[in-house]
């Protein structure tokens, strides 16, 4: 088995270099993170937030096609992507807010 992460369902070459710029990269290291660490890192690195990319990951950690995603479970994928978003889009506090406000980015 490859250890190339496009060699997992739905991935390719482009979410294979989305990830590396998040650290990861490998397929047993994303298998091993599971899907929302990988996509918490994901965002964290800057890399755009996308439902239908979100649940692509689910489904190929699961071997199943990214259009395998219905009904409740998608309404269910969507919240956990919805929260994930959120916590990743929390205001800064303290040091990191002055630095902010002065135009300074960490």
């Amino acid at each position: 088995m490859s250890d190339d992460i496009a060699s997992i369902p739905n991935l390719g070459p482009a979410t294979a270099a989305g990830f590396a710029r998040a650290g990861i990269t490998g397929a047993a290291q994303l298998r091993s993170l599971g899907a929302d660490e990988a996509y918490r890192r994901w965002l964290a690195a800057g890399e755009p937030a996308h439902f239908i990319g979100y649940y692509a990951l689910v489904m190929g950690l699961m071997g199943r096609p990214w259009n395998d995603c219905q009904g409740d479970e998608k309404k269910t994928l969507r919240l956990k992507f919805d929260a994930l978003k959120a916590e990743h889009s929390k205001a800064p506090e303290g040091f990191e807010a002055a630095m902010n406000e002065i135009g300074i980015r960490l």
